[in-house]
């Protein structure tokens, strides 16, 4: 197998562990969650490992994965900057109270929303707040769901987005904040100029449409969450929708091999 190929098998592994998601209930639904978040991450980190190297792949995994366990911790413990919250004993084992998987999850989509603005603009503060968007507005299906079942709880009755009570703006600020930290942090890795056809990424671009439309498609028909389903809408199209038309607009102009 070539390593072009090994991402897109990745992928296809990925996509089938969340097909399968709302067909299962309980613990078995539990770790389904995990295994969908290792899938993920180990996507994310391989691709970088195969199109950029080593030091890239590293960084990916200390930036946001090390970076995010660190955040969380400290948001479990004070707070800050998320809001109070907790989490259940259902995602696995834990280290200063923070689910091993959260951190594997910001690794995950870290990546994909990173790579989506490095195709649609050039280096630049611009491009850092499209990949900072395409991270946070993701949390928008994530927390909602992730409440629904369980899995971690909202301790304050700060002020919500409409629909979404229990989960205070304060953790979308939050987000905001470490994403653009992020996002900062990994715009040597990313390339100097906007991607070119045919460079690689086009996984990790297939990844971030995937998550868009099939968070739209369960959140409003298979898991009971319309509210989620409208907020994720709106707010993760700032990033698909121009990814979307611009790998149509470059597939549209491929010139045709005629057949031998």
């Amino acid at each position: 197998m070539t390593a072009r190929r090994l991402p897109w098998l990745l992928l296809g592994v990925l996509v089938l562990a969340q097909i399968a998601y709302p067909l299962t209930t309980g613990t078995t639904r539990a770790r389904l969650t995990v295994a969908v978040v290792l899938f993920g991450c180990l996507l994310s980190v391989g691709h970088a490992l195969l199109t950029r190297g080593p030091r890239a792949a590293a960084a990916l995994a200390l930036i946001a994965g090390g970076g995010g366990l660190a955040i969380e911790a400290l948001g479990v413990a004070t707070g800050f900057p998320f809001g109070s919250y907790d989490y259940s004993g259902q995602l696995g084992p834990q280290l200063a109270g923070v689910p091993l998987v959260i951190p594997l999850a910001w690794t995950w989509m870290a990546w994909p929303a990173w790579l989506a603005a490095t195709r649609l603009l050039p280096p630049g503060v611009g491009r850092i707040a499209l990949a900072t968007a395409g991270l946070v507005t993701w949390d928008l299906f994530l927390d909602p769901q992730m409440v629904a079942e369980g899995y971690w709880r909202w301790l304050g009755d700060g002020p919500a987005l409409p629909g979404l009570d229990g989960i205070p703006i304060s953790n979308y600020l939050g987000w905001l904040l470490f994403a653009a930290l992020v996002m900062t942090l990994l715009r040597p890795l990313g390339g100097a100029a906007v991607a070119v056809p045919d460079d690689g990424d086009e996984p990790m671009y297939a990844l971030y449409l995937w998550t868009y439309a099939s968070s739209v498609l369960a959140h409003a028909v298979f898991l009971g969450l319309p509210a989620s389903a409208l907020w994720g809408a709106a707010g993760m199209a700032v990033v698909a929708v121009p990814l979307a038309v611009t790998l149509l607009r470059q597939r549209s102009r491929r010139p045709v091999v005629p057949a031998t």
